[in-house]
């Protein structure tokens, strides 16, 4: 046990032990208790939180992966379904248009029944929607194979805000950011694999039987992982630990569950400034990256004819240079908490990123395509979890679900938007017209990032005595009413 004398911020005592859980295994790492002359608090970090965010992980990967398994083999889904090549682009794109319906229920539904409740439907809903792209294996069974991926697309209204609220509920002040990170690497994975394992499961042959037999095994294999990775969560995936791992999570827990309203949350959050800057430019970023992934194989292909199976390394090398770049601004936001600086700096790289490939995608090259790729996803994709943790620090102590929520919502309107356009553009002009669109669309969000004022909520509620941020918690900044006074 260390102690620390003194009252810096209300603390006078620090612990350090090891203690038995009900399951009489020792997974509590660190004990943090605070003192004032008014009230006493404990804060609690365990080694379990590290098994329930790679659960989370874990079925964020499996989902993921299904959102781009069609696009990045458009030509060949194409030829087994006979449909047209905008009918395959649905296939991705009913992910984004899902997403912007659902996310309010779902969102109102983690407000009222929590983490395990929302994972349980995630991988469930998910591994339905698995099964029934098993039974879709006929060319003509398109839409039964549009079927399962909008059941798929509904499990991800589950997943995809999740991140930053895992990360709050299980992890301390000085970690969280990782957890983000760590939280969003799933879904990039997912979709690394998505653009990896397709081209080389479901080679482009002429014989369809062959063909279906390749596609019913890459089904299989789908739904046999999903299918585990529930069980998992049904045995595993726990609500939250029995000691709350930061302050500001301790603050939360003491604000009066009768004094919550969800759409007042909503309204509170439309009336802060600084979030709807970055939910716009969070959305104009994100979009850009899923009209990239999703066009993908038809920017390269057209390029590079009978490339198929590099058009998948293509996306991998997009998307893994992303996951090692998410990680790293996570890791640097723990440090620094520099978050718009790093923000911005990223957002400004990522506007560089895309201009370098618009201009060097038809050089004939495909080692500088994979190079300008790297590039581009180390910074478009690693920004998906500092927009989700600046947003918990503009917004607090409103419900980093129902920030995220909103932030997601934004970049699937885009996604759908910026997909269609820049299709239509490629179709008409050429692949270079269609990212300079994009381009023009990320200088636009970078400007709005800039204009951003940092207001690091979260970072002051963790840095002040228990009594200040129990009071504080119970007030908005934006108009200074109690939750109570508000509430409808």
């Amino acid at each position: 046990m260390c102690e620390k004398s003194g009252n810096h911020f209300g603390k006078d005592v620090l612990q350090t032990e090891q203690t038995k859980n009900t399951d009489g295994n020792f997974d509590h790492v660190e004990i943090s208790e605070c003192r004032d002359t008014n009230t006493v608090c404990k804060t609690r970090v365990y080694r379990r939180r590290w098994l329930i965010v790679i659960l989370f992980s874990s079925y964020s990967l499996c989902n993921a992966f299904q959102w781009i398994q069609y696009g990045i083999i458009n030509n060949i889904f194409m030829k087994f379904y006979n449909v047209s090549s905008f009918a395959i682009d649905w296939l991705s794109m009913i992910y984004m248009l899902t997403y912007i319906p659902f996310i309010f229920p779902v969102t109102w539904l983690l407000e009222r029944k929590g983490l395990r409740v929302i994972a349980l439907f995630a991988a469930s809903i998910n591994c339905v929607g698995t099964w029934i792209k098993v039974a879709s294996v006929q060319p003509n069974l398109f839409w039964v194979t549009m079927l399962g991926q909008f059941t798929c697309s509904f499990a991800q209204v589950f997943i995809l805000g999740m991140p930053s609220q895992v990360a709050s509920v299980w992890f301390g002040s000085d970690e969280v950011s990782t957890a983000c990170a760590i939280g969003v690497f799933g879904n990039q994975l997912g979709i690394a694999i998505g653009f990896l394992i397709p081209p080389i499961l479901v080679p482009n042959v002429d014989d369809m039987n062959e063909l279906a037999q390749h596609i019913s095994i890459m089904f299989y294999i789908t739904a046999a992982v999903a299918s585990l990775i529930f069980l998992l969560v049904v045995f595993v995936f726990q609500e939250k630990p029995e000691i709350p791992p930061s302050l500001s999570q301790v603050a939360l827990r003491d604000m009066p569950t009768t004094q919550y309203s969800y759409l007042a949350s909503i309204a509170r959050l439309f009336c802060n400034k600084p979030f709807i800057l970055l939910l716009i430019s969070y959305g104009l970023n994100v979009g850009c990256f899923y009209a990239v992934s999703t066009l993908l194989n038809r920017m390269i292909i057209e390029h590079y004819p009978g490339e198929e199976v590099n058009a998948g390394r293509i996306g991998l090398t997009l998307v893994i240079a992303g996951v090692v770049g998410s990680l790293l601004c996570g890791i640097w936001l723990d440090k620094t908490k520099t978050y718009k600086q790093t923000t911005l700096t990223v957002y400004l790289l990522s506007f560089v990123g895309m201009v370098i490939y618009a201009f060097t995608l038809n050089l004939g090259h495909l080692w500088v395509v994979f190079l300008t790729s790297g590039a581009l996803g180390f910074f478009m994709t690693g920004y998906l979890p500092l927009g989700f943790e600046f947003a918990v620090e503009l917004t607090y102590p409103e419900s980093e679900g129902t920030s995220s929520g909103l932030l997601n919502c934004s970049a699937q309107m885009f996604g759908i938007a910026f997909t269609i356009i820049q299709g239509k553009i490629i179709d008409h002009f050429s692949t270079l017209a269609g990212n300079i669109f994009l381009c023009v669309f990320l200088f636009i969000g970078s400007i709005m990032t800039a204009l951003i004022k940092s207001d690091l909520r979260r970072q002051k509620a963790n840095s002040q005595p228990q009594t200040e941020v129990i009071a504080d918690s119970s007030v908005h900044p934006q108009d200074g009413k109690s939750l109570k006074e508000v509430k409808m």
